[in-house]
């Protein structure tokens, strides 16, 4: 949460001796009337084996639109470099996050690969966590078949801490609406969306934690939807090309260092252990070209408007979450809830207390304490585990469960997250997107996501949902009245299964009292709206 500068001089005195600094220094700034070429999805053509089978599976369906899940952090890294070197037209991908490491230059080494076989690229990225790739982001947009766009980026192109801290005191209200949204569209007949960004992360690389995440590939009606969703971001009047700063652009000789690096990083990619045990699991997973097994139903693309990053802006009509409403409406018997950001406010916890009061069994995971990279987004919803629980909603928090060992330079990972954002109801409705069930996902950064009526869809992510709330695998939270009194009021217990055998606990598990005294020290900060 960022201080007004219109109520503190000082700190708008500052942020305004910061920004002179960087321009000192000769930071590149924003060039706000630059005129931006608009352009559309090319329409699809099945003219390739891909693309032809895809068209064979969706015209046997009518109105229907085919779902694959993407489970295995493995599965979706190699599913997203098969579907990259099948294309043959186009390839757009929107992201929050696209990292400047092993798996995000091993992508950015395909989509230059499959650019130079004439595949057009449009590349969309928010411009809030882009640090040290700005040299290979200009040097792509250099190539004739690729453009990069940022979207709602910062008016000074310098990535330190103090540039961004003055920006942020001087355009906080702007710069704290971020775009959130995940797609990645091949040819316009596939689409893969859900929770994941681009980094070692999501993809059980690297030694830092790893996220349980959660996408699906798409094919059918829907990806016409996702195209032009794609197209309304790409075409909004804060989308602005990375040409448009004021700075020395890359050239062709730009490019040809850039391609030799990512050629060199993907050769040493291949021949790590870790890529032999991606190849080794594909054959079994779920790519976008692979005959075999689709989930079909009817399928409605909801997406927050880009406008949303507006700060005047207060019409939410358009904006994804009330969309989703009717959804949990409409249920019946049960609610699973898959966020791993969860701040349900009191009107959530209202809400969801008025689905149990009705019958219907509803079910949350999250993170636990332990396992989240967010710790001030849990001091939010650490305020509402009791009253949701005395509604009878039952909380499952995910564990830090040490990830398996990455052999040569990946390392071993720290620890899972959880990061997949999905909701089941009646074992029938599924929601699989952006969205966190917080404050900000609802009013602040855009989001998408797909809402699918399937019930072999919604069995296979329950199943998702069953595995990771085993004791083994998340702490079940419960009410308990203190031990040795009848009369206390209940208190917060954690019950997991460790080696076999049950465990309890009676405070946030695998924490230290000094992050559970911040996290404390946290909860009293008026900063709900923000997390």
């Amino acid at each position: 949460m960022m201080p007004d500068p219109a109520k503190h001089p000082s700190l708008s005195r500052l942020a305004a001796l910061v920004l002179l600094g960087a321009l000192a220094s000769g930071c590149a700034t924003l060039r706000t009337d630059l005129p931006r070429e608009p352009s559309t999805a090319l329409p699809p053509v099945a003219d390739t084996p891909s693309t032809r089978y895809v068209e064979q599976e969706a015209a046997a369906h009518a109105q229907e639109s085919g779902f694959r899940p993407l489970i295995s952090n493995m599965n979706a890294l190699m599913s997203r470099i098969v579907l990259i070197d099948h294309a043959q037209h186009s390839l757009d991908l929107q992201y929050f996050i696209f990292n400047n490491d092993a798996t995000g230059r091993l992508i950015a080494q395909r989509i230059l690969a499959a650019a130079d076989r004439g595949v057009r690229v449009r590349i969309l990225l928010d411009d809030l966590d882009i640090e040290g790739q700005d040299n290979v982001l200009d040097a792509l947009d250099a190539h004739p078949n690729i453009e990069v766009r940022l979207f709602n980026p910062f008016r000074i192109r310098n990535r330190s801490a103090f540039s961004k801290l003055g920006q942020f005191m001087l355009d906080g209200r702007r710069l704290n609406r971020r775009m959130h949204n995940k797609a990645f569209i091949v040819d316009g007949m596939q689409a893969i969306i859900g929770g994941r960004n681009i980094g070692d992360p999501y993809f059980d690389a690297g030694d830092q934690i790893h996220f349980r995440d959660l996408d699906v590939i798409a094919i059918g009606p829907v990806v016409p939807h996702i195209s032009a969703m794609f197209d309304a971001y790409w075409n909004s009047k804060v989308a602005f090309p990375v040409t448009a700063y004021t700075s020395i652009h890359a050239g062709p000789e730009d490019l040809a260092r850039v391609r030799q690096a990512l050629l060199k990083d993907a050769r040493e990619f291949a021949e790590s252990d870790y890529a032999q045990e991606v190849s080794d699991e594909l054959p079994n997973g779920p790519t976008g070209d692979r005959k075999g097994r689709w989930f079909w139903g009817p399928a409605t693309l909801l997406a927050d408007d880009p406008d949303k990053v507006d700060p005047e802006r207060t019409n939410y009509v358009a904006f994804i979450a009330p969309q989703l409403k009717p959804m949990f409406d409409g249920a019946q018997h049960q609610a699973l809830l898959i966020s791993p950001y969860f701040v349900p406010g009191d009107k959530g916890v209202a809400y969801l207390s008025g689905l149990e009061q009705r019958g219907v069994t509803v079910k949350v995971l999250t993170n636990a304490l332990a396992s989240t990279d967010e710790p001030e987004v849990h001091a939010g919803y650490a305020h509402y585990r009791i009253p949701l629980l005395q509604a009878g909603v039952d909380l499952f928090e995910l564990r830090p469960i040490p990830g398996r060992p990455q052999s040569g330079a990946h390392g071993t990972s720290s620890g899972e997250s959880l990061h997949a954002k999905s909701m089941i109801v009646d074992q029938r409705m599924v929601f699989v997107g952006s969205m966190n069930l917080d404050p900000r996902s609802r009013k602040l950064n855009t989001e998408m996501g797909v809402v699918v009526d399937c019930p072999d869809l919604a069995a296979a992510l329950a199943k998702y949902f069953d595995l990771a709330t085993a004791p083994e695998n998340a702490f079940h939270v419960v009410l308990q009245k203190p031990q040795g009194s009848s009369s206390g009021a209940p208190v917060l217990r954690w019950i997991a299964v460790d080696k076999g055998k049950p465990v309890m606990f009676e405070h946030d598990p695998e924490t230290s009292e000094w992050k559970r005294m911040k996290v404390s020290l946290m909860r009293v900060l008026p900063i709900e709206g923000m997390l």
